[in-house]
């Protein structure tokens, strides 16, 4: 999480808070996490995937009733930026996780706020629930469907990743789908047959993301990484046609 966020000091968590998603923190504007948008970012906790590349591992432990702020504080801050930000973005962790979700974005929703999420989509009934609700998704596709276990550690991850996919897909949503490529765990093959997937969902964009050391814990991945190499974006394109390398 980067500068502006409401920590433990600002927002004390409270019994009122218990079933609602569990928050970490709330970054008081951004204007990357909903493109073309000012939004303000609230990261939940709790995620099951255990991805090396991740840089936000302190917010993959927790669960209901571990929030380090306030929901409703967190509300009646919201309700002062009314007219000053555009949108709400929820990220995590895996904000699906919780079932609460569709309460928090209702709430969020009724400020007259427009509501983007981020998602690796592994939970495809919660994602369903609040689909319909939302103005923008930024999903994670993050390996081979057949190979999700290798990048996740979460059996049976890839089947519940392409049914989100899936559905968010014939929403006919705003959407922007991503893949952090590191070498040590994308091969070009790898690339080259997720693009052919992707192609056969009917994807005809996506974004290929830098691995980005800043809080990676994986000192391996740390040390051993390449640039994307522009040929092989020339190749995939050929699946994709817009493919964004950041």
């Amino acid at each position: 999480m980067g500068a502006n966020v409401l920590y433990r000091r600002d927002i004390i968590s409270d019994n009122r808070s218990i079933l609602l998603p569990s928050i970490a923190g709330v970054s008081q504007f951004s204007a990357v996490d909903y493109p073309g948008h000012l939004c303000a970012v609230i990261y939940t906790q709790g995620c099951p995937c255990r991805c090396r590349y991740c840089h936000n591992p302190n917010l993959q432990r927790g669960g209901p009733g571990s929030s380090i702020v306030s929901w409703p504080m967190v509300m009646e801050w919201l309700a002062t930026r009314r007219g000053l930000l555009d949108a709400v973005a929820f990220c995590g962790g895996e904000p699906t996780v919780h079932k609460s979700l569709l309460l928090a974005i209702k709430q969020v929703k009724a400020l007259g706020f427009n509501v983007a999420l981020h998602t690796s989509g592994l939970y495809p009934h919660n994602f369903a629930k609040v689909l319909p609700l939302l103005d923008w998704v930024g999903f994670d596709v993050k390996s081979l469907f057949a190979r999700y276990p290798d990048v996740t550690g979460v059996p049976g991850s890839g089947g519940k990743v392409k049914e989100s996919l899936e559905r968010m897909l014939s929403s006919n949503i705003s959407y922007e789908l991503r893949t952090t490529v590191h070498n040590a765990i994308l091969s070009s093959a790898d690339l080259v047959m997720m693009a052919r997937e992707l192609q056969m969902l009917g994807v005809s964009r996506w974004v290929l993301q830098r691995f980005n050391k800043a809080g990676c814990a994986d000192l391996e991945l740390v040390a051993n990484h390449t640039e994307i190499d522009g040929d092989l974006v020339d190749r995939l394109r050929v699946y994709v046609p817009n493919i964004l390398v950041r």
